[in-house]
């Protein structure tokens, strides 16, 4: 079987709306796929602003934006079907959308982006809403992309993804006489990343620290680390997954306070990814009772383009012996919106898509609403 399809994600760092337009092939329960298409449209200063700041809305004046974003999102994928000259080509549309509020604890996410309003400006059937079953189960609803590293990219023991926040996913052998998936496939969010580090690279008027330059330029301030480093969240088992508000609330008031220089603070936050990536894989190894040599770890997202970050990262992974491997630009700045198109060909073919062993929902499910074009 082929399936041609569009998937979207719009991640918590605000670059843009990444759109990707691939075919998956399923041969005897093998999948396997093609990147045929992709862009990033980056987004003005007022959706940036309007995207970041809808938790702050009136029930109201959220929903309006909801609407609104969708016809948005529905315009710009008209837009890239034009551009790439793909009329009559795709059969449907799986949209993550932008997420705004994600309280597990509560059973409740929420991702901009109304698939009602996507299918009605394309006239393609969408599908969107892929967390909302597996909080309504008790899951943590994130992270959802394991299941189409595992199908698509088995071939790494541990996927890193670096964007507006970092999540780790392991793909490990369990016991022998393990027959379960929860026994080989964890995943969790570890820390906020690219958010803060854009955050902080606004102050000096930059959208972001290119190659890492300034952090590189900076030296760590072990005061601030160790206050970082302090957050209860680190300390939690996994599943547990993480809200924007974390970052943007919790984390970075703590850093904007401390006095010291933009570079030094950059520094420090590197410094403090690469404390809590390598805390998060010795959790994982810690429940592992045999393990293949050397693990294999693949970096993707737009942290990956940072080369101060991917040198010290690099160093302290030695230690465990994984060797981090960063693959071709498409796969590092459109993984998750590939994988966002391979859960809605699970959706469309009524197939679990959302893995309870990592989220920690009573069940495996099927997420994702669907929409009708024409």
């Amino acid at each position: 079987m082929q399936y041609k399809v569009i998937g979207l994600m719009s991640g918590s760092s605000l670059d843009g709306l990444d759109i990707v337009y691939a075919h998956f092939h399923e041969t005897a329960a093998k999948w396997s796929y093609e990147i045929q298409r992709s862009a990033c449209y980056t987004y003005s200063r007022e959706w940036s602003d309007r995207l970041k700041n809808s938790n702050s809305l009136s029930a109201y004046e959220y929903q309006l934006l909801h609407v609104e974003y969708g016809h948005y999102i529905g315009q710009e994928v008209n837009r890239f079907i034009q551009e790439n000259n793909l009329s009559y080509q795709v059969q449907f549309i799986s949209s993550h959308g932008h997420t705004s509020f994600h309280e597990p604890k509560r059973k409740m996410t929420a991702q901009l982006g109304d698939g009602a309003a996507i299918a009605a400006e394309t006239g393609i059937h969408v599908i969107n809403e892929l967390r909302a079953m597996d909080l309504a189960l008790g899951g943590q609803g994130a992270p959802i992309v394991p299941i189409g590293e595992q199908a698509l990219l088995g071939d790494h023991h541990f996927f890193l993804n670096l964007g507006g926040i970092a999540n780790i996913s392991a793909h490990l052998p369990g016991p022998a006489e393990a027959t379960e998936e929860k026994e080989r496939f964890i995943a969790f969010d570890i820390c906020p990343a690219n958010r803060i580090l854009n955050m902080l690279s606004q102050e000096t008027g930059k959208d972001f620290d290119l190659n890492g330059a300034m952090a590189a330029a900076g030296s760590v301030n072990h005061s601030l680390l160790v206050k970082l480093n302090q957050f209860p969240y680190y300390a939690l088992p996994y599943p547990k997954s993480l809200a924007n508000d974390f970052g943007i609330k919790e984390v970075y008031p703590v850093i904007h306070d401390q006095e010291d220089s933009v570079q030094n603070k950059l520094r420090t936050y590197v410094e403090h990814i690469c404390v809590q990536v390598v805390h998060a894989i010795s959790m994982i190894l810690q429940q592992q009772k045999q393990l293949p040599s050397p693990l294999k770890l693949l970096a993707t997202g737009g942290g990956a383009h940072n080369e101060f970050l991917m040198a010290r990262l690099r160093d302290v992974l030695k230690n465990l012996d994984i060797e981090l491997m960063v693959p071709d630009q498409t796969l590092v700045d459109y993984k998750e919106a590939l994988i966002m198109a391979f859960i809605g060909v699970l959706r469309w073919r009524e197939e679990n898509n959302v893995l309870s062993s990592v989220t920690g929902a009573s069940r495996d499910s099927i997420g994702g609403a669907l929409w009708i074009g024409k």
